[in-house]
């Protein structure tokens, strides 16, 4: 049986700390990696595209940190975090739609694969829920935007990783 109190943010405090830094240190790295390669990074629609969802993401995740940490009412912070999670959730789509629908030469590029998509739409779907379980005190509202949370901070480093990989690699053949 869960805790009765989980829900209760205040609980979380410590690892909102955490992951609120973690997020925003991901954040400057990002800016770091990007303008010391920002040529390569912006002649390149895959790495582009990649950079600016990876610090979309990471955006909200510093917002939603920060509502977490923010003393407010439980209910509040459920409404917060579904229409955060509801409105992000039209970055993953839209990009799915474009890269396998609209424009399949995209998908087929790599700049947008579907089970990067797959992951942040279950990421922004976990969030949803999570607002909503606030909503009604239930006590997975912090389990599953904690669950987001993580999701998407593993996926910006994966991304962070295939940039910087790639980035190198062009570099070592002389690419640029």
């Amino acid at each position: 049986m869960m805790d009765a109190h989980a829900y209760q943010p205040e609980q979380w405090r410590d690892l909102y700390v955490m992951l609120g830094t973690s997020a925003a240190a991901l954040v400057g790295l990002l800016f770091v990696v990007a303008s010391l390669h920002l040529e390569e990074v912006m002649s390149n629609p895959v790495h582009r595209t990649r950079a600016r969802n990876m610090t979309l993401h990471l955006l909200v995740l510093l917002v939603e940190a920060t509502l977490i940490l923010m003393p407010q009412p439980v209910q509040a912070l459920g409404v917060e975090l579904a229409v955060i999670n509801l409105i992000g959730l039209q970055l993953p789509l839209r990009f799915i739609y474009k890269a396998f629908y609209k424009d399949r030469r995209l998908g087929q590029s790599g700049a947008y694969s579907i089970y990067r998509g797959a992951a942040n739409v279950s990421a922004y779907l976990l969030g949803l829920a999570a607002g909503a379980c606030l909503i009604l005190a239930s006590a997975w509202g912090m389990y599953l935007i904690t669950a987001s949370f993580i999701l998407f901070l593993i996926s910006a480093i994966l991304n962070a990783w295939t940039i910087m990989t790639v980035v190198g690699e062009s570099k070592k053949r002389g690419d640029t």
